[in-house]
């Protein structure tokens, strides 16, 4: 039996039209993800180019998807890998040209080994071609040709595409505002990352080792239908929380530590969950811990807090920083005027990145934060993270003027993060399952 494309068909027209009709007279080629070799013979597991699969939910590799506005009778055509019985025994089921028509909607589809010798009758009459260059090296000379040969020919035809653009300022303001369907799908994937995270920890205790909570977690997004973690998991004990991007989950776990995950599970549709929480492995906050952990989870607050239509992603991260810089005044991390020290970074070597980014099918999702001076305004639909946190080691030099660290702070690294939809009069904590009050993280 042919598996059942995740994606509503119906869905997936509306979004090729509205594409379509911001392409005007352009002509869009959106190849997608290819096969990676991971070592001799084996390739690494298949992750379809999130372009191309929120115009198509087509999930196989080496797919090209067109959209010709110019060509109204048949404005979207596949080129895809052709049923192969031979084939299909070794890597499995694969649609071919009949199933791309009938099952996801295209208009026209031709094997893709017929990619070079199409393209450039459905390209010709395009205004111009829209496509990603730098990104897709088996079809860009097979586009470059084709526009190459209509400007060979346009002093005898008259025509030709004017130019190449980016597919990617339309495509990625269409993913940036997420419609209801793709909101629901994010729901589950903040489901299923909440009740991960609410497993992790009830079984941490001294002496476990990261992997073996990594474990944990990543059992729960298989048996709950996910693909698996959206990211590498980040089981982090200790001082290795001050390293921001640590996946080598190869520690055990010290009494007297703190443990941060951040983790969130891939749906089979690819939409994502992130989550980050931060507790003591020994179930009780030492009074340093306690003080970070509650300045932190006060900033996030307050930065979730601050989400609602017309707010920015830069102003969620301000607000944070704020309640971060005077919390640490208040503790003695830093000295000066809260401002002055805003203005001069001088808080940066215990938080140095931003508070959060756009979530969807991508985990760091597609979308514009700034058009030029102006920061783009939150409206209903958009998703972010918001994920404030304190990191206190000797990695970065302490800035002049401010005080050295004492050791009593040092490999305390705190990160909490919920996913965050704005809605029509606020927001709404996708994550808000996965506890962070200062008593539920402590037993």
């Amino acid at each position: 039996m042919p598996p059942t494309p995740p994606i509503d068909p119906a869905l997936l027209a509306r979004r090729r039209q509205r594409f379509l009709q911001q392409l005007g007279g352009v002509a869009a080629v959106i190849p997608g993800a290819a096969l990676v070799t991971h070592h001799a013979d084996v390739e690494h597991g298949f992750r379809q180019n999130s372009d191309f699969w929120y115009l198509t939910g087509f999930d196989e590799p080496g797919a090209v998807a067109l959209f010709l506005p110019h060509r109204p009778d048949n404005p979207f055509v596949l080129f895809v890998e052709a049923k192969d019985p031979g084939a299909e025994v070794w890597n499995g089921f694969r649609w071919g040209c009949e199933g791309a028509v009938a099952s996801f909607g295209a208009d026209l589809a031709h094997p893709r080994s017929e990619l070079a010798e199409r393209l450039p009758e459905y390209l010709d009459g395009a205004e111009g071609i829209a496509f990603r260059v730098g990104r897709h090296p088996q079809v860009e000379p097979l586009v470059l040709a084709a526009w190459g040969r209509q400007l060979d020919r346009a002093p005898r035809s008259g025509k030709a595409a004017l130019g190449l653009v980016a597919p990617c300022p339309l495509l990625h303001e269409l993913r940036l505002r997420k419609e209801p369907e793709e909101l629901a799908r994010l729901r589950e994937a903040a489901r299923i990352s909440a009740e991960a995270h609410e497993l992790a920890r009830r079984v941490v205790r001294p002496g476990l080792s990261e992997r073996q909570v990594q474990a944990v977690i990543e059992q729960h997004f298989l048996e709950q239908g996910a693909r698996g973690p959206a990211y590498g998991s980040i089981v982090a004990g200790g001082d290795n929380a001050c390293v921001l991007h640590y996946t080598a989950n190869a520690s055990r776990l010290r009494d007297g530590d703190l443990l941060l995950i951040d983790a969130g599970c891939s749906l089979d549709d690819y939409y994502n969950g992130d989550i980050t929480r931060t507790f003591p492995v020994n179930g009780r906050f030492s009074g340093e811990q306690r003080a970070l952990y509650e300045l932190v989870l006060a900033a996030q607050e307050a930065a979730v807090a601050a989400v609602a239509p017309g707010q920015t992603a830069e102003g969620v991260h301000d607000t944070a920083v704020r309640v971060l810089v005077e919390g640490l005044v208040e503790l003695g991390l830093l000295i000066g005027a809260v401002d002055g020290l805003i203005e001069q970074g001088a808080y940066r070597h215990l938080y140095m990145h931003r508070t959060g980014h756009w979530l969807g099918l991508d985990v760091h999702d597609v979308g514009a934060y700034r058009l030029g001076e102006h920061h783009v305004a939150l409206e209903p639909g958009m998703v972010l993270t918001v994920e404030p946190g304190l990191y206190v080691s000797d990695r970065l030099a302490v800035p002049e003027g401010q005080p050295a660290i004492a050791e009593r702070w040092k490999g305390i690294g705190i990160r909490i993060e919920d996913d965050v939809a704005v809605s029509d009069h606020g927001h709404e904590v996708l994550t808000a399952a996965a506890l962070k009050a200062p008593a539920a993280m402590e037993r």
